[in-house]
């Protein structure tokens, strides 16, 4: 039988790869998102190469989430891994003057959103035992500070909180849990976190050779194929180009 994944996220960027991978190694795909036009769209690209089925959903909706997970056709009721890539940043202006919308959008989406799909998903994974995996995408900004990251940075840590937690939960069932923790990427992400402002999008990535949504979706395929006794419990990231600037000081 072929294996199941899971995909949160998949109209754009890391999650769209992310199918793309999979699909061509012959995993089943059971892919989620918003965009019911992009989604079918990549569904219907990559129905000839496997088994795809594709719902319309937003993490942050619960009860719709638990709908369509309760309701997965048989086929697809077996999982071996589930990808959590939905998730985003809005803005970059300083705590003090951002917009409190924004900040709810981002705690709905990167934490509860995340709790809902891994909650519903997890009797599936655990059923399927060893071999299952999730992979949960946080990120640098989880782990190192900057100014304008304030509660999306948050969000992050908390990510890689909850994925080390869950590593303690799930001891003995075989599920594998990672925390793939990128840096500078090109993707759709940043696009949406400028407001869609291109030419600061341009500027962010010209000349930085930053890391790729398929670099990512490589990444995660690797992490999801090793040997089933072998977990990689976090994973940090960066294009070379990318480094830690030395500690700000404010002088008067």
């Amino acid at each position: 039988m072929q294996p199941t994944l899971f995909i949160t996220g998949a109209t754009s960027g890391f999650g769209a790869a992310c199918a793309r991978r999979f699909a061509q190694a012959g995993w089943s795909l059971i892919i989620s998102g918003r965009r019911e036009d992009r989604l079918q769209e990549l569904a219907d690209e990559l129905s000839g190469q496997t088994e795809v089925l594709p719902l319309v959903l937003d993490v942050r909706d619960r009860a719709a989430m638990e709908t369509a997970i309760a309701n997965l056709p048989e086929q697809f009721s077996s999982l071996r891994g589930l990808i959590n890539n939905a998730g985003l940043a809005l803005g970059t202006e300083p705590a003090q003057v951002c917009d409190l919308d924004q900040w709810d959008t981002m705690v709905d989406t990167n934490i509860k959103g995340l709790l809902y799909s891994t909650r519903l998903l997890l009797p599936r994974l655990i059923t399927h035992g060893a071999g299952a995996g999730i992979v949960n995408l946080g990120s640098i900004a989880g782990n190192w500070p900057y100014p304008g990251s304030h509660v999306y940075g948050a969000t992050k840590a908390f990510v890689r909180q909850f994925s080390l937690n869950l590593r303690c939960d799930l001891q003995g069932t075989g599920v594998r849990v990672t925390n793939l923790e990128p840096g500078l990427c090109e993707s759709e992400f940043s696009l949406v976190r400028f407001g869609g402002d291109q030419a600061r999008y341009d500027a962010t990535y010209g000349g930085a050779s930053p890391i790729q949504p398929e670099d990512i979706a490589e990444t995660i395929f690797w992490i999801l194929n090793q040997p089933a006794h072998i977990n990689i419990n976090s994973l940090e990231l960066m294009p070379v180009s990318q480094a830690w600037n030395n500690f700000a000081i404010h002088r008067e």
